[in-house]
């Protein structure tokens, strides 16, 4: 009987990525709540959360304990087992997609090569398509199960919403594949290295694509699947405690998520400067992977402090007007753009 070998050095180092990337991403997501009660407070000219620690910096963890000793009412009527599996697939699709986004160059480590990227599979960008389509699955049974019929009209808001903008998004991500001729994020960054930003190059699909993003993450303008002024709370009306604290969580991991996947396909990702050749500094190799990751972490916040933003700037958009947006704006514009890019492909080949 032949055993496979197993390089059990990087299973362990894999693993251990993992648990940083999931610990950082929470770490961000508890954070960014306190980030937008703060910016918040700045565009009306407040103060904002300053009691709980120094600068109010505990305020997280405040709201997090808060959340956690809140009575769990699951209501008589609803489908207890899918009540539950809403806010718990919401939560690991929200997660599940960090898998493909390269953090950093490699690094070394106890005589290893470490990739700072859990899997760099060649059909990166479609298991991002693949996981974010599956988190509408969480506020669908989620909204159903809740026996509400505010509730499942929020659901019903949330999937179709995600839907017509995850069309937009795809056509506006054509555009970039016929100028990278890749699906790795990996590749992708590499390129960018040694050329121009994609921003540069694709202008309209970013936009177009940051418009969807918003859309995906169900953020002001677009939070329509949770409008109280309509749906009392939304698809989450008869949610409490850490079921709720699951969705709410899992809207701003999608948010910290979009924002890395933005920066990774448009603005270089870990690249530091664009049209610069960061390897005549001659730093070692674990410095520029550091530099690296923070470059892309500062611009995965310039992202969620534009989520933010948008959110205390503009006013909810009514439901008709954003299926025009969807459909007849960004679809259009989308196609357009996938026109012109593979024109000006042509041209250049002759």
């Amino acid at each position: 009987m032949i055993l496979l070998a197993v390089d059990w050095a990087l299973v362990l180092e894999k693993l251990i990525f993992i648990a940083v990337i999931i610990t950082i991403s929470l770490v961000v997501a508890l954070y960014m709540t306190f980030g937008e009660r703060k910016v918040a407070a700045w565009i009306q000219d407040r103060i904002g959360p300053n009691r709980a620690g120094p600068l109010g910096l505990l305020q997280p963890l405040a709201d997090g304990v808060k959340m956690f000793f809140k009575e769990e009412i699951i209501p008589t009527s609803s489908n207890k087992v899918l009540f539950i599996l809403g806010p718990s697939l919401a939560m690991i699709t929200a997660m599940l997609t960090s898998a493909v986004i390269p953090w950093g160059d490699k690094a070394e480590l106890f005589g290893r090569t470490i990739t700072l990227q859990i899997a760099d599979v060649n059909i990166g960008i479609l298991y991002v398509f693949g996981v974010v389509s599956l988190g509408v699955y969480g506020i669908m049974i989620g909204s159903w199960a809740s026996n509400n019929k505010f509730s499942l009209m929020g659901g019903l808001r949330a999937a179709s919403q995600i839907i017509s903008y995850e069309l937009a998004m795809g056509l506006s991500l054509i555009a970039l594949l016929m100028i990278t001729g890749s699906l790795s994020l990996g590749e992708m960054v590499k390129q960018q290295q040694e050329g121009w930003w994609n921003f540069f190059l694709q202008p309209l699909g970013f936009f177009i694509f940051l418009v969807c993003a918003f859309a995906e993450c169900n953020r002001t303008p677009f939070d329509l699947a949770e409008a109280e002024n309509e749906l009392i709370g939304g698809y989450h009306s008869e949610y409490s405690s850490l079921k709720l604290g699951f969705y709410l969580f899992a809207e701003y991991i999608n948010m910290f998520i979009s924002s890395a996947v933005m920066a990774t396909l448009y603005f270089g990702g870990y690249d530091i400067l664009p049209f610069y050749d960061e390897t005549a500094w001659g730093l070692s190799a674990n410095l520029m992977a550091l530099l690296g990751a923070a470059a892309l972490f500062v611009k995965i916040l310039v992202f969620i402090f534009i989520f933010m933003w948008v959110r205390w700037t503009i006013p909810r958009f009514r439901y008709d007007q954003l299926m025009n947006l969807g459909w007849k704006k960004l679809i259009p514009l989308a196609l357009f753009n996938m026109l012109v890019t593979a024109a000006v492909i042509l041209f250049l080949k002759k």
